[in-house]
Parts: structure tokens; sequence; C-alpha cells
């Protein structure tokens, strides 16, 4: 079962107002940087500049595929279209490791035949606009990460990241070759700064590979879930927990095992007890419980210890109201509590 609430809405706002702020400030970055290297012909501010145009590009990869893994579930994608999220970020590592390579032949190039930097407080101002500009960007990402758990948004803040360290070293080599006559010092930051980038890239593609194989959820989360089942007094045990990420939707199965002699009734008010707390702990998660019925050495009890009148549901979880259907002709129920 999966509901929809509020939260989640919010959440895929948020995740796509966070694509839109990417693409903006990949594009503000670049027009500055482009400059800045025109003027001063730095290899390290160079590398800088080519970072940002591929990460315009990843950022647009992550723009269509976060909507088109927001797109609801349909009949012919019953899962939804989650996997296109990490289909993104694989394709996002790959780029940023290309440009991790041309940086690196770029920097080696310049440190066999060393050349001067000229104007080097333009690029350092330049460099600086962009630390700011990418600190507010990864500052909101990081909320977003926590409000949706988007592996997209997730691998688009991880190259945001390396930026502010790549921007710092920019600035160090611009201030070390400029003023201090080093001019291999510059394409020494452009090397550092191109491994640097392909560890990220490297990160990026191992998670995504990790979430399309359908990896389980963190070992955290999966014993959250089987304390939030045991939890309650009527299940007497939880196996075959499966959990996986698809995107931004979690999927999370897993067996009870119910005292046999519990009624259907009271069977599925557990069930759904346990179902409503792991979707409040997990929200937009799709649970699917299956009730194991199983012969415990003693009967079940017809109350809580809390003094709870519902056998396996805590006292202050409300049981959910249901209706039951009558057929025509058929005899009265018997009594919630008595034996039919």
């Amino acid at each position: 079962m999966k509901s929809l609430g509020g939260g989640e809405d919010a959440a895929r706002r948020l995740t796509r107002l966070a694509t839109y702020a990417s693409v903006a400030t990949a594009l503000i970055l670049i027009g500055a940087k482009l400059g800045a290297w025109y003027a001063t012909e730095s290899i390290a501010l160079f590398s800088s500049l080519i970072d940002s145009l591929l990460d315009l590009f990843a950022s647009l990869i992550t723009l269509f595929a976060v909507r088109h893994a927001l797109t609801p579930a349909d009949a012919e994608h019953r899962f939804g279209h989650g996997k296109a999220e990490p289909l993104a970020a694989m394709l996002q590592s790959g780029f940023i490791a290309g440009s991790a390579v041309l940086l690196l032949v770029e920097a080696v190039d310049r440190l066999i035949a060393p050349q001067p930097i000229a104007r080097t407080e333009i690029g350092i101002a330049v460099m600086i606009l962009s630390i700011v500009a990418t600190l507010g960007l990864v500052a909101f990402q990081s909320y977003v990460i926590r409000r949706s758990q988007s592996v997209a948004i997730k691998a688009d803040s991880v190259h945001y990241q390396a930026d502010l360290l790549a921007n710092a070293g920019v600035i160090a080599a611009l201030v070390l070759s400029g003023y201090f006559a080093l001019p291999l010092v510059d394409p020494l930051f452009g090397i550092g700064i191109a491994f640097y980038i392909l560890k990220g890239a490297w990160d990026i593609g191992r998670d995504a590979y990790q979430m399309l194989m359908d990896r389980e959820l963190p070992d955290e989360d999966r014993e959250a879930i089987q304390r939030i089942a045991l939890g309650y007094s009527g299940v007497l045990g939880v196996h075959d927990l499966r959990t996986r990420q698809s995107g931004p939707d979690r999927f999370i199965q897993m067996h009870l095992d119910l005292n046999g002699a519990l009624t259907l009734n009271r069977a599925h008010a557990i069930a759904d007890a346990v179902e409503k707390e792991v979707m409040a702990r997990f929200p937009g998660a799709e649970v699917l419980i299956h009730q194991d019925p199983v012969t415990p050495d003693s009967p079940p009890d017809v109350t809580d210890r809390d003094g709870g009148d519902a056998v396996g549901i805590r006292a202050s979880v409300e049981p959910p109201r249901r209706s039951v259907r009558k057929t025509a002709g058929a005899p009265p129920s018997a009594p919630e509590g008595e034996p039919e």
C-alpha cells in the first residue's frame, strides 16, 4: 500500500525546484568563469570552467530525469519511473570522469610548458563569486535531500561540493602563481583537482549502480522496520524482510508471524497498524505485509498489558475503523472477541 501525502507532495516540489536552481547556478558560473579565463589564461581557472560546463550538462540530465522519475506509476510501469534517477546519476558519473581526464591532459601540458597568469585579481573575484553561489546551492540541495532522499539530487550535490574545494584550489593557484611567481603551482593544482573529481565520479557511479541492482536499504533502516513490527505484542516474529529503493520511491515487504488463534479481523488490524507506522517512518514508501499463522506455546491474550483492548495493537495506536459488508441471508457475525 502506498499513499501520497502532503509531505511527499512538498518533497517532490522541492526536488523539482532543486533541479531548476542547479541549472540556473551553472549558467551564471559558466558566464563568469568564461570571461575570467579569457582574461587570465589560468589552467586552474580553465579547469573550473570545464567543470561548470559539465555541471550544466549533468544538471540538465538531472532535471529531465527527476521530472520523469516523479511521473506516477501507470499500467506499463507498475512500480513507477524511479529508476530514471540512478540512470541519470550513472550518466553524470561518466561525464564527470570525462571532464577530469580532459583537465588532467591540459594540466600536464601546462606543467611541461608553464605560462604566466595575467590579471589575477579578475580570476580571484570570479572564484569568490563561484564559492558563494555554490555554497547557497549546496545548502539548498542538502535540505532537499533530507526531505526527498533523491539520489539524482544527491549526485548533483556531490559534484557541486567538489566544486567548492576546486574553487578554493583555483584561488590558491592564482595567488601563488600571480603574486609569488610560482607558475608550476597552477597546473599542479589542476592535476590535484582532476583526481578529486575522478573520486567523486566513482562515488556517484557506485551508488547509482547499487540502486539499479535493487540493493537493500541501509541496515539502520531495516533494523528500524523490524523494531516497529516487533513493538506490537501480537507480532511473534518478522521474516523475509525485503527492501529496495528506486529513485525517490522505497519498497518494503515482510512477513509477520501472528498467533494462528487470532481472528482474521484481529490479524488484519495488527498488520494495518504495523504498516501505518512503517509508512510514517518512511513517507511515501510502498509497504506490503504478509501474515503467517504460527502456533505459540501459550494462547493469545485478549488484552494488552498496557490496558488496550485490541490484541497486538499499541495502546497509543487507535485500531483502524472498518465497515463490515453484510450479505443477504448470511447469519449475523459473532461479536468481536468471541469465538466464531
